[in-house]
């Protein structure tokens, strides 16, 4: 039987801001959404001739970042981020259960688009959950419609993705990307405050600066870059952002 694998884009021997503790990354190929701000449009595709994904199984991986582990300390552990990690589904169960198995703490970073409760994804997402100690959840925008014109796609299926892990009750830490014009709108930060208000679940909530590292990789792969001009938001706009969402 041809053993499962993966499709890799790269990963990061000692992440620090990806969860608790020190973290293995792995990130992912693959992702659905095309937003604005992305500053790793290589992992859109599942692999091309311009970015080839390095093929690895759930064991190749464990026995890699098993070679950090003396540095993990008692609360790290691997995280696997993207791309869209929920996109290469049957290979992050197999990966987070052999990883449990090992007896290493698993967090799952994601934007949750592919997320809805139909079969069979929900079947495998409950799987799934039963062994993700954590999950970082991406909400890019709290309006619908800016949402769609962010990322080319609806936030209903996220904000419901949400409530399902909250009525679950698993640990999350949600991330909001902060870029002006954009998501830094007094209005949309107090309508995601009071959506965040009704989960049961949020451990901590991040709000994270916009910046420009990763455009210089939009004019190698030819895509336009739609923020051109747009610069990063000041100290005090996230300060302002984090007071407001964690009121």
């Amino acid at each position: 039987m041809t053993a499962l694998k993966g499709y890799i884009h790269s990963t990061e021997s000692f992440g620090s801001v990806d969860g608790p503790g020190i973290r293995f990354i792995v990130f992912l190929q693959g992702c659905p959404m095309r937003c604005q701000y992305c500053h790793n449009p290589d992992t859109w595709k599942m692999a091309s001739a311009e970015h080839p994904a390095t093929e690895m199984t759930a064991d190749e991986l464990l026995d890699k970042a098993e070679r950090y582990r003396s540095y993990w300390g008692p609360k790290g552990g691997i995280t696997v981020s993207g791309g869209e990690a929920l996109m290469q589904m049957d290979f992050l169960v197999e990966l987070f259960t052999k990883a449990k198995e090992r007896g290493i703490n698993t967090c799952l970073d994601t934007s949750a688009q592919p997320f809805t409760r139909r079969e069979p994804f929900i079947s495998k997402f409950q799987q799934l959950m039963q062994v993700t100690d954590l999950i970082l959840l991406d909400i890019k925008h709290i309006d619908d419609e800016a949402h769609k014109k962010l990322t080319r796609h609806s936030n209903a299926n996220i904000l419901d993705c949400a409530r399902y892990l909250s009525d679950i009750q698993k640990p999350v830490w949600i991330r909001h990307v902060l870029v002006p014009e954009i998501t830094d709108v007094d209005g949309c930060l107090y309508r995601l405050r009071d959506f965040l208000k009704t989960l049961q679940n949020v451990e901590q909530i991040d709000v994270l600066p916009y910046h420009t590292l990763g455009t210089f990789k939009w004019k190698n792969l030819g895509i336009p870059y739609e923020l051109e001009g747009i610069a990063p938001p000041t100290q005090e706009r996230l300060e302002h952002a984090r007071k407001i969402l964690n009121s």
